[in-house]
């Protein structure tokens, strides 16, 4: 009895993305199908790194084929395919960089440098290339979370900067070029332009996205981000507390005003748990950040814990999705990586329109 192509099809369309909920057939994700007597193989080709799932949802649609009649043997294989998106109009691409996505905060001390390092491991994780940029440029931190406080970039052509690595991380910040306890001190524009001058003479290799830490608030700095580079997207980190939320909410504004797509929001510190009797506390409030992103029709991309091991790994330069990669927390970095993955591939929205009366003002 020969194997016909439809009822493969039809069995590999029972078959949900588990980030999705939509099949694979209608969204044109099969590749290189081939029946050769019993004999099927073919290849689902997502457009979002998801390489901590790839096992699991091959072994489930193997499963499915081998109901079809005639069927003796299935190779399966799932890949991502990552690909350039659109941002700004008329803002043309960063050479060897696909996406740029910002991780903002309206305030300081909400976690937002912790969250950066962690997506950018995290889509490393699922197999995509990254790369972290620090544009605090007051401020960085991500040599020191990254393990390369004593590092020092080199260039090959004496006009670009070759970036660091770690974990899997191409990484590049300001913390490599001045001194230890070096106070940089610059006005708006000069921190801008030096913002500027390390996002374009960094010979990024080839990146599928590149998370950029941006400063708190809604400075100098991200709007020459915002008007300047092809962001991809922003997201956006808070925690559940009232005071942050209010300034997480203008920084959604920014971003709309500017018309960069805001890719979700991340709440951290969102609960924690005693380790000695596993009593659970909101200390910030409990789901603030949920209730604002319904508000606004944003994604509630995922809530983090405020952890004592989360801040330790950290500051011992292997942040927690190195540190540990099988545990809860890496789970859902994984989780929000995904989700932020996702969102780029099936087109980020402009809610600029969804921002009710929030008002700023930006001036050039």
């Amino acid at each position: 009895m020969s194997i016909q192509e439809q009822d493969v099809l039809r069995a590999l369309a029972g078959v949900p993305d588990p980030n999705t909920g939509r099949d694979f057939v209608s969204g044109k994700q099969v590749r290189d199908l081939r029946i050769e007597g019993g004999q099927v193989s073919f290849t689902i080709e997502l457009g979002y790194p998801a390489l901590s799932q790839a096992a699991a949802l091959q072994q489930a649609l193997q499963a499915a084929v081998r109901q079809v009649a005639g069927v003796q043997d299935v190779a399966a294989s799932v890949r991502s395919k990552i690909i350039a998106h659109a941002a700004q109009r008329g803002v043309p691409l960063l050479p060897g960089v696909k996406n740029i996505i910002g991780v903002a905060s309206g305030k300081g001390g909400v976690g937002k440098s912790t969250v950066a390092a962690n997506l950018a491991l995290a889509l490393a994780a699922e197999g995509a290339r990254t790369g972290l940029l620090d544009a605090d440029i007051h401020g960085p931190s991500q040599h020191v979370m990254m393990g390369l406080q004593d590092g020092c970039p080199e260039s090959t052509d004496g006009k670009t900067m070759n970036p660091l690595r770690s974990h899997g991380v191409q990484v590049m910040s300001i913390g490599f070029l001045v001194e230890r306890d070096e106070a940089l001190i610059m006005r708006g524009p000069m921190a801008s332009q030096a913002m500027d001058q390390l996002l374009r003479q960094t010979a990024w290799d080839d990146l599928d996205y590149l998370v950029v830490d941006l400063p708190p608030g809604t400075g100098d700095i991200q709007l020459t981000l915002s008007q300047r580079t092809p962001l991809t997207g922003a997201l956006i980190v808070t925690t559940p507390q009232d005071i942050a939320l209010v300034d997480a909410r203008r920084a959604v504004a920014m971003f709309g005003k500017v018309n960069v797509p805001v890719l979700g929001l991340v709440e951290n510190m969102a609960m924690y748990t005693c380790p000695q009797c596993g009593h659970t506390e909101h200390i910030f409030g409990a789901d603030g950040g949920k209730k604002m992103a319904e508000e606004l029709g944003l994604d509630a991309l995922g809530a983090l814990p405020l952890s004592r091991a989360i801040r330790e790994q950290a500051d011992s330069g292997c942040p927690t999705v190195a540190a540990d990669p099988g545990g809860e927390v890496a789970a859902i970095y994984k989780t929000i990586a995904r989700r932020v993955a996702l969102k780029i591939a099936d087109g980020a929205k402009d809610f600029s329109s969804k921002l009710g009366n929030i008002a700023v003002m930006v001036q050039p």
